[in-house]
C-alpha cells in the first residue's frame, strides 16, 4: 500500500450541526460555498443519483484550472458526511473526504479532511511543505464561505 497524505482544516460556525449539514450532503448547495466556484465561468455540472445523502453524485468538467472529476456521498450521518472524490483531469487521483460536525458551546466545529495516496506530485509537495499549504488554503476559503452562508441564513 502506498503512503497517504491527509489535509485537515477546521472552523467554528455559530449554528447547530442540523443547520450546517444540508450544505454538505447536497452537492447542489456546494455552489454557495465551495472554494472552487468561480474558477471557470463555463464549468459544466452534472448531478445524478440521490438528491442528497448516500448515493448523491456530482460530476464536473471545466477549463485547465477546474479540471474534471466526480464526487459521491458514501456515508451520511447527522454529524458526518463522507465523500469519495475522483479527479480525472489534470491528474488522476482518488481521495476520501470527510466533513465532521461537533457541537461546541453555542456553535459547531466543522472539520474538513481529505486523505489520499501520495502521487509523485504530492510526495514532493509534501516534502517541501507547499502541498498542505496550497490545498489547506482552499479548505480555509471554503470553510469561511460555508460559515458566512450558514450564519447569514
Amino acid at each position: 500500500m502506498s503512503p497517504t497524505y491527509t489535509i485537515t482544516r477546521s472552523t467554528e460556525i455559530a449554528a447547530q450541526p442540523a443547520q450546517i449539514h444540508p450544505y454538505l450532503n447536497d452537492f447542489r448547495q456546494w455552489v454557495h460555498w465551495s472554494p472552487w466556484e468561480g474558477v471557470d465561468a463555463d464549468l459544466k455540472r452534472e448531478y445524478s443519483g440521490a438528491d442528497r445523502g448516500v448515493g448523491a453524485r456530482y460530476a464536473w468538467t471545466g477549463n485547465r484550472k477546474a479540471g474534471a472529476g466526480s464526487m459521491e456521498i458514501t456515508a451520511d450521518a447527522a454529524e458526518r458526511v463522507d465523500v469519495r472524490l475522483v479527479f480525472s483531469r489534470p491528474m488522476k487521483a482518488t481521495n476520501d473526504v470527510v466533513f465532521t460536525l461537533v457541537s461546541s458551546g453555542a456553535g459547531t466545529r466543522v472539520t474538513w479532511a481529505m486523505t489520499g495516496p501520495h502521487s509523485l506530485f504530492s510526495r514532493v509537495g509534501s516534502a517541501l511543505g507547499f502541498f498542505d499549504r496550497l490545498l489547506g488554503k482552499d479548505f480555509e476559503k471554503g470553510l469561511a464561505s460555508l460559515k458566512n452562508v450558514v450564519e447569514a441564513a
